[in-house]
Parts: structure tokens; sequence; C-alpha cells
């Protein structure tokens, strides 16, 4: 007795998509991780270009120059808090005359005392 399994052709199809899309993501991720680590490499070298030029650089070592990770969070955050947390204000100001009837309950003559 043999059992003979076979994969029906919508499910083939949806196993090489699935394949198709790791793949795809997979190949994503590993050319942003290159990305990053180039953009990084890329500001350092400018960053000591920029302190050869002032002459700044015979001091410093190359873990002086990077910023660590601690410094760049609390920049990222501070600047989140500034721009996304305060109140969206116009800063318009408007004026309006607004006509009333004659009231004495806001006329300050009956608060003055008569000695």
């Amino acid at each position: 007795m043999t059992l003979i399994f076979e994969i029906p052709a919508f499910l083939q199809q949806g196993i090489i998509i699935a394949i198709t899309g790791y793949i795809i993501v997979f190949v994503a991720l590993v050319i942003l991780y290159l990305a990053f680590t180039a953009v990084t490499k890329i500001l350092l070298i400018k960053t000591k270009r920029h302190l050869a030029k002032s002459g700044k650089l015979k001091n410093l070592k190359d873990s002086e120059i990077q910023i660590s990770g601690e410094v760049s969070a609390a920049i990222a955050m501070a600047v989140y808090l500034h721009t996304y947390l305060h109140d969206n204000e116009n800063c318009v100001l408007t004026i309006k005359k607004i006509s009333k009837a004659y009231s004495p309950w806001s006329s300050k003559i009956y608060g003055l005392r008569k000695y």
C-alpha cells in the first residue's frame, strides 16, 4: 500500500508567494542594515574632515568623536517632546467689539465707595 501525497495547484502557488515574500522582506532588511551602517560611516568621515580642517582632530580619539546611543536617544526624545507634545496654536489675536445694552451689573460706578 503506497500513500500518494499531491499538493493542490493553489497551495503550490501560495507556498511560492509566501517564500517570495519572505525573501523580499529579508533582502529589504539587509539593504536597510547596509544603508544605515554606510550612513554612520559617512557621517564619521565628514566629522573627521571637519575637525581636521579646524585643527581639533589631533587631540581627539575615535571614541570621543562618535555620539553614544544614550546621547542620541536623549536628543531624539527632546526633539519629539518639543515638536509633538505642544499645543497647536495659530497665534492669531482677534479683538471683536461686542455692543451690548447698558447693564448696571457691569457698571463700575456702583462699586465705588462714597465718603
